[in-house]
């Protein structure tokens, strides 16, 4: 295993085996060789420290990003990019009145989305299509949330607000962790004609899939069943528009005969009771985080979720000095394609 020299260490050694080679008993401070000494061991230093980053990059477990963008090339995996969020958006107008293509709408906070298509108003209220202008998480927006038109369109309100069924599927870019998983993934589990693994591997090479579970011969005899959550969405459940998604990346990748069902996994939400000491703000919120971490590691369609890892979670959050955890009082188990999801915190 390489070890880099300290600066400090490489100038003793050229010292001594500078000073080593010369005849004279006695040096001073301010020698030629003294100098010529420090010199070569500065530069030594500087390689050492190359050789060092170079060690880093041959193996992509502690390589930097540059380098494990290209090992994951190598292998067939890239970085999924970001996703833009589109949606529908309620507006009110005089019947007749037409939204050119393009035209944009703004949140307060300076999200901007644009129209997709020519609109002409049908009714004094109706939906429109839009996409987000820029990609990402953020330009998803809940139910309800207030829009302007950026510039008048004559004969329509300025105001608009989203729909019921909101602006979503942005995502951010792939954080550069989770692809180094994916390729170490890759690299102990690969391909194997239709393996269980690569079922998990073909969802989560799709944008905004964050976890994934497969369970052969759920539906029959011949059958592959794929569920998956996208963590970092407004709901981790995702919609019929990403299950069609996921349904169409494998079917373009499974073996022939593999009949494959992509489907949703129902949220089986868990309420906590707890009595927390102390009972800070600070506390409550380092709990609800350790918690929301648990499940995030733990929580699978139909899986078990143990009680003493939940105390674990609780006691484990910073600040925590004791605790009486009042509900659940026992393991959480789903049912079939129940996955369990985080409820309400009730402190008491």
């Amino acid at each position: 295993m390489f070890n880099r020299p300290s600066l400090s260490e490489i100038v003793t050694r050229t010292r001594a085996d500078t000073f080593s080679r010369l005849s004279q008993d006695e040096l001073l401070r301010f020698s030629d060789a003294e100098i010529l000494a420090r010199v070569l061991a500065g530069a030594s230093h500087e390689l050492h420290g190359y050789l060092d980053f170079i060690a880093r990059q041959i193996l992509p477990d502690s390589s930097e990003d540059e380098f494990l963008i290209r090992w994951a090339s190598i292998f067939g995996l890239q970085r999924k990019d970001p996703q833009v969020a589109s949606g529908l958006v309620s507006v009110s107008g005089i019947v007749g009145s037409v939204i050119a293509d393009g035209a944009l709408i703004k949140h307060a906070d300076g999200r901007e989305y644009a129209v997709e298509g020519e609109q002409v108003l049908t009714t004094s209220s109706q939906t429109v299509s839009v996409v987000a202008i820029a990609a990402g998480a953020a330009g998803n927006l809940v139910s309800g949330t207030r829009l302007a038109f950026l510039s008048p369109v004559v004969g329509v309100q300025s105001d608009a607000a989203v729909a019921a069924s909101g602006i979503v599927n942005g995502s951010d870019i792939e954080e550069i962790d989770d692809l180094r998983a994916r390729l170490l993934s890759r690299l102990r589990q690969p391909p194997n004609g239709g393996s269980r693994d690569d079922y998990v591997a073909w969802a989560l090479e799709v944008p905004g899939v964050t976890r994934a579970w497969v369970y052969p011969g759920e539906l029959g005899p011949g059958t592959v069943t794929v569920r998956f959550v996208r963590d970092n969405d407004a709901s981790i459940i995702p919609d019929a528009g990403e299950v069609a998604a996921v349904q169409a990346y494998i079917d373009a990748r499974k073996p022939v005969t593999a009949e494959v069902h992509v489907v949703a996994p129902l949220p089986l939400p868990v309420d906590y009771t707890i009595d927390i000491t102390p009972d800070t703000l600070e506390v409550r919120a380092a709990v609800q985080a350790e918690l929301a971490g648990l499940y995030d590691r733990e929580a699978q369609p139909g899986g078990r979720l143990y009680l003493s890892h939940s105390r674990e979670a609780i006691s484990v959050a910073a600040g925590e000095a004791d605790h009486v955890l009042a509900s659940p009082t026992a393991d959480i188990v789903p049912a079939v394609g129940e996955i369990p999801v985080l409820g309400v915190i009730a402190w008491v």
